[in-house]
């Protein structure tokens, strides 16, 4: 796992630190590299229980609640509602309750790796949602509308605990494919003032009852993986025939109350939850590592005082 060789860099760095204030104690050192040792091995046991629960799942995939199938290749593994639950709250640090219909991830990839993404799955029944305002939506002032309510998200989840996030900007434009009928479009976000941003790619396919929502959770230096992908993830995902937007009775179906640009805008209840990516892992890991090293320097400060 990736995590062992990080514990390695973090043990070189406690030593660096050690010499560099030139006062190498080697019980000092030995204590807090037992102490280390048993964090690392807590977590590694926590992990691989973790990972040993999850039904990975290939094949076709049944999203009754959707009218829709997933035909998952062997190139990845499908997680369903309640293992995905476990991967975005007690791996990936989001808000409980996130009732996904499921998450898709390569076939290489755990949840644990530093450089995973994924692919959440969800379905909003609203009705059918109307595609007339697709060329009068102006992105730029959306933009501005999105930043000034995700701050109040943020603003929100602090007060229940969790870190700040913030809206950067559009890492892809609103894009509509009128013939396919799906919009497309990327977010650039900071969660906590960390220094790698995070990129939420969001691809909307329209449906007869309702919205297949497919949200890409990478880190920025993603993008390319995530483009690369892009066409084979939605080819995984399909409604069932009659439940296709194509199949619109406009004499007994519903009509949702919203367009195009309420998707973009968040309209379905906002998802700033599940936006956090595999970045949040990293800054989990290395937060042992920081207490470690910052522990180390009081010590050793101390000593030197003494």
């Amino acid at each position: 796992m990736k995590a062992v060789s990080i514990a390695g860099i973090a043990l070189l760095l406690l030593s660096s630190i050690v010499i560099a204030q030139q006062e190498p104690d080697a019980e000092l050192f030995v204590d807090q590299h037992a102490e280390f040792s048993a964090e690392h091995l807590k977590y590694e046991r926590w992990a691989k229980g973790i990972w040993d629960s999850l039904d990975r799942q290939t094949g076709e995939i049944k999203l009754d609640s959707a009218g829709a199938v997933l035909n998952v290749p062997e190139g990845f593994y499908f997680l369903n509602t309640k293992d995905s639950e476990t991967v975005l709250v007690d791996v990936w640090g989001n808000m409980p309750g996130q009732n996904v219909l499921g998450m898709l991830f390569p076939a290489e990839a755990t949840p644990f790796d530093a450089d995973s993404w994924a692919v959440t799955v969800e379905y909003e029944q609203d009705g059918y949602v109307s595609d007339e305002d697709a060329g009068d939506i102006n992105y730029d002032e959306l933009l501005q509308q999105m930043k000034e309510d995700t701050r109040s998200e943020s603003s929100a989840r602090m007060q229940q605990g969790y870190e700040s996030f913030e809206l950067v900007g559009w890492a892809s434009k609103p894009y509509y494919d009128s013939i396919e009928k799906k919009l497309y479009w990327a977010k650039e976000l900071n969660f906590g003032g960390a220094e790698t941003n995070t990129l939420n790619y969001n691809i909307r396919v329209l449906g007869r009852r309702g919205v297949l929502l497919l949200n890409f959770i990478a880190g920025m230096d993603q993008v390319s993986v995530i483009d690369a992908n892009i066409d084979t993830v939605l080819a995984i995902a399909e409604f069932d025939q009659g439940a296709r937007y194509s199949d619109f009775d406009p004499s007994v179906d519903q009509v949702a109350a919203y367009g195009l640009g309420a998707l973009v805008a968040g309209k379905v209840a906002s998802k700033a939850g599940i936006l956090a990516a595999a970045i949040l892992f990293i800054k989990k890991f290395w937060f042992v590592i920081a207490a470690a090293i910052a522990g180390l320097v009081k010590l050793v400060s101390a000593r030197k005082r003494d």
